[in-house]
């Protein structure tokens, strides 16, 4: 139905009842019928159709891969390859596709009552029942989860660690890797692991420190000490409110009382030496990389190698910077959203990109090879930038004017009310249309032309 090439049918222009025209940003047509209500657009990588807010439909030819929105975030579908996802609300989804080992592997679930994967991997598959029965592999931030009645009795492994849990999370026993522990939360609980030796990915020998913690009416009191059988043994113990503090051979920090009191940090590693008063409102550090100064909520300014960071009156102010040749990136913002100006630069090659935005009206953007484009009204997209979900199925909604301008080949294109007006420009040329198309005006090489209602033709 539609060329990738760029041409647009300027036989039928009745925006925004029907407009099809070439893309500005890029090589591909797009075609608007009944204002924002559906479109479709033809790229020389990709495919797309869309019925703001309701559905739309992205298909990558050169991956393959294929992206599905029903009502976003609701309802979504993603296949990259052989791997697919779909989800309801995360809490119904099923996903599969062949992984490394050449097998396929098929997860169903509807979160979190049910649970299940299919493999023909022996040992990979899994089904969970909450809070009846259930086994659950590589899921949750664990290596392997058992339960049976959760929280009655639960099961995890991580690595060679072990915990075993009698009424989630009251009592646990722990074991492996050199460590054993217990605890009968929130009374007590201790747990004791000596130093040990792991191979890593090369096969080398990498030695993995010790510690010993123990914890009495948590969070009251607990006393930990780490890193044992290394050369940076530490010891940290609190009594909360009263004290916490931290000795060790790289750094000592001492908070009387804990928390919105007098602290003192001497970072031997990092070389600094920090002191609060409250802290964290009142700060001051010191060193030769790091330096922070910040009385909360009138101002604070911290710095070290590569990062900068800034406020005044939080939160009407706040301005942060990352330097880390070639990268050079950074970002303005006034009362959190409601303006934000960020720029990331090249150092190497003096390119550089920026996006501003003011809630709720406006995103204006400009790419690395100068391309602009300028949005009004913008009430989701600097809550959530670069969202591709949000761009193809609100955006279109709610963008009554658009300004598009290719930075490489200086093509420019405006649209207001979904196509009311529509204005192109390229080299020596251009092309208005007005009213659905009653009142055009182009120029070219030849001079300038006028149709009225239509004539003449």
């Amino acid at each position: 139905m539609l060329s990738i090439k760029g041409q647009a049918h300027a036989d039928i222009i009745a925006g925004p009842v029907f407009r099809q025209f070439g893309l500005t940003l890029d090589v591909g047509t797009r075609t608007e019928i009944l204002g924002p209500i559906f479109y479709a657009e033809e790229r020389e990588e990709t495919s797309q159709w869309a019925v703001p807010p309701l559905m739309s439909y992205t298909h990558y030819r050169g991956v393959p891969a294929t992206e599905f929105d029903l009502l976003y975030p609701i309802i979504t579908y993603d296949r990259f390859g052989p791997e697919y996802r779909f989800q309801i609300l995360q809490l119904f989804n099923f996903a599969g596709g062949r992984k490394q080992d050449d097998t396929n592997a098929h997860r169903f679930a509807l979160f979190p009552i049910y649970i299940q994967q299919r493999s023909a991997v022996p040992g990979e598959s899994y089904t969970s029942v909450l809070p009846f029965y259930g086994r659950l592999k590589n899921r949750l931030f664990r290596d392997e989860i058992f339960f049976v009645m959760m929280p009655l009795y639960v099961e995890t492994k991580k690595r060679d660690i072990e915990t075993f849990n009698y009424v989630f999370p009251i009592f646990h026993l722990r074991r492996g890797g050199g460590l054993n522990g217990w605890q009968f939360w929130p009374l007590v609980g201790h747990e004791h692991k000596v130093p040990t030796v792991r191979t890593n990915f090369w096969g080398d020998d990498v030695p993995v420190p010790g510690h010993d913690r123990k914890f009495v009416l948590w969070p009251i009191f607990f006393d930990q000490r780490m890193s044992l059988g290394s050369t940076n043994e530490g010891h940290t113990q609190a009594v909360i409110p009263l004290y916490s503090f931290t000795r060790s051979p790289l750094r000592d920090s001492t908070s009387v009382p804990f928390l919105l009191g007098w602290s003192s940090t001497h970072d031997r590693e990092k070389k600094y030496h920090e002191i609060g008063a409250p802290w964290p409102l009142i700060v001051f550090r010191r060193g030769e990389t790091a330096n922070t100064d910040r009385v909360w909520p009138f101002y604070s300014r911290a710095t070290n190698e590569f990062l900068e960071s800034s406020w005044y009156l939080w939160p009407v102010y706040k301005y942060n910077r990352v330097h880390s040749d070639p990268l050079d990136r950074d970002r303005t913002r006034i009362l959190l959203y409601l303006y934000s100006d960020t720029t990331e630069r090249n150092t190497e090659t003096g390119n550089a990109r920026r996006r501003r935005e003011f809630w709720p009206l406006y995103t204006h953007r400009r790419e690395w090879d100068g391309s602009e484009r300028l949005q009004i009204f913008a009430p989701l997209e600097p809550l959530l930038p670069n969202n591709k979900s949000i761009e193809r199925n609100y955006s279109p909604l709610w963008s009554i004017w658009r300004d598009e301008k290719n930075g490489q080949t200086g093509a420019r294109s405006q649209s207001f009310l979904w196509n009311l007006y529509r204005r192109e420009t390229g080299t020596n040329t251009s092309k208005t249309a007005v009213l659905f198309g009653l009142v055009r005006h182009s120029s070219d090489a030849e001079g300038r032309h006028w149709r009225l209602f239509f004539w003449p033709k």
